[in-house]
C-alpha cells in the first residue's frame, strides 16, 4: 500500500473494541453500491484490500476504505441540450419557454443525460489505531473528510470519534519555534513555512524551498502575523506539513524507512509490511507532535 499522504486525525472513544469481523459486519449495512441510473452520485465501504474484509487486520490496526462515486454531467453540456431543446418547443409554441418550463425542461435533460453519463470513483483509506486510540482519514480536503465522518455516523452507533485538541495552538506553537529558531525535541524546522495576519487583511507570507530568517519573522509576528503551516521532519525519519489546524500534509518516509522493500517478495508482503510500517512510526510521531503542542487538552 501507499504511505498516507495527509492525516486528518481524531481520537477514537476509548469505549471502541471492535474487532475486524464486528467492524466488517457493520460497514456491510453501509457497503458501496454503484450510481443507479438516475443517481448523480453514491457512497459506501469497500474492502481496502480487494477480495478481502471490509475491515483490514493487523495487529490492533484497523484500515478501511470510503468510496465515493459521482456521475460527471457538466453543467454546459445540460444548458447546451436545454437551449436545443427550447428552440424545438419555441418553434412549436410560438413562443420562448418561461422560466418554470425552462427548469422543467433542464430536469428533463438531466434524466435523460445521467444514465448515459461516466462515473468516475474516488477511495479515501482509513485507519484505525485501536492501541494507541487513533482515527487517520488520508485527505487534505475538508469536504471529503465530512463525507466520511458522515457515512462513519450512519455506520456505526454510537459514532466513536472525539476532536483531538492540544494544550498549545498549532499556530502559536509553530510561530514560537520559528522565533527561537529550534523545533521541539525530536523534530527539525523544514524550508517551507507560511505567515498570515491574524485580522482582516489577509497579508501573507511564504517561505518555499527556503529557510526563514529569524529577524524577518520577528517583523512579521510584531506586524500581526502568526505562522499557519511550517514543514517539519520527525527522527530523519518522517516529513510533513502541519497547518494551524492541526491537520498533517504531504507526510512523506524518508529513505530510512524504505531501504528494506526490495527483500519482500509478492504483493501481499509488501501491503502487510508497508501498514506495519507506517502505523508504528506515523503513530510514534503523532505522540511527539502532541507532547511538542503542550500535550493532550481533555474536555
Amino acid at each position: 500500500m501507499q504511505w498516507f499522504k495527509n492525516l486528518r486525525v481524531f481520537r477514537l472513544a476509548p469505549d471502541f473494541s471492535m474487532s475486524a469481523e464486528e467492524l466488517h459486519e457493520a460497514l456491510e449495512t453501509q457497503a458501496f453500491q454503484p450510481c443507479g441510473s438516475q443517481e448523480p452520485h453514491s457512497m459506501g465501504w469497500v474492502p481496502p484490500r480487494e477480495g478481502g474484509l471490509l475491515a483490514y487486520a493487523q495487529e490492533g490496526q484497523l484500515l478501511v476504505c470510503h468510496r465515493a462515486e459521482k456521475k460527471l454531467l457538466p453543467a454546459s453540456v445540460i444548458n447546451q441540450h436545454a437551449r436545443e431543446k427550447a428552440r424545438d418547443i419555441e418553434e412549436q409554441q410560438g413562443y420562448k419557454p418561461g422560466r418554470k418550463q425552462m427548469r422543467e425542461i433542464k430536469e428533463q435533460i438531466i434524466a435523460e443525460l445521467l444514465p448515459r453519463s461516466h462515473a468516475v470513483q474516488r477511495d479515501t483509506l482509513v485507519w484505525i489505531n485501536t492501541r494507541n486510540g487513533w482515527f487517520v482519514i488520508d485527505t487534505a480536503s475538508t469536504s471529503k473528510g465530512d463525507e466520511v465522518l458522515g457515512l462513519l455516523a450512519k455506520t456505526l452507533d454510537p459514532f466513536p470519534l472525539l476532536p483531538l485538541y492540544t494544550e498549545l495552538s498549532p499556530a502559536s506553537a509553530m510561530t514560537q519555534w520559528l522565533l527561537d529558531d529550534e523545533a521541539p525535541d525530536g523534530f527539525s524546522i523544514d524550508q517551507d513555512a507560511e505567515l498570515r495576519s491574524t485580522g482582516d487583511s489577509g497579508a501573507a507570507v511564504k517561505y518555499v524551498k527556503h529557510s526563514t530568517d529569524v529577524d524577518e519573522v520577528r517583523k512579521h509576528v510584531a506586524a500581526g502575523k502568526q505562522c499557519t503551516r511550517l514543514a517539519l521532519t520527525w527522527a530523519d525519519r518522517i516529513s510533513f506539513v502541519l497547518d494551524s489546524g492541526l491537520e498533517i500534509k504531504r507526510l512523506a518516509p524518508l529513505d530510512i524507512l524504505t531501504e528494506k522493500k526490495e527483500q519482500l517478495s509478492n504483493d501481499d508482503e509488501l501491503f502487510a509490511a508497508d501498514f506495519a510500517l507506517m502505523t508504528a512510526e506515523v503513530a510514534q510521531m503523532l505522540v511527539g507532535l502532541v507532547d511538542a503542542l503542550g500535550g493532550e487538552r481533555r474536555g
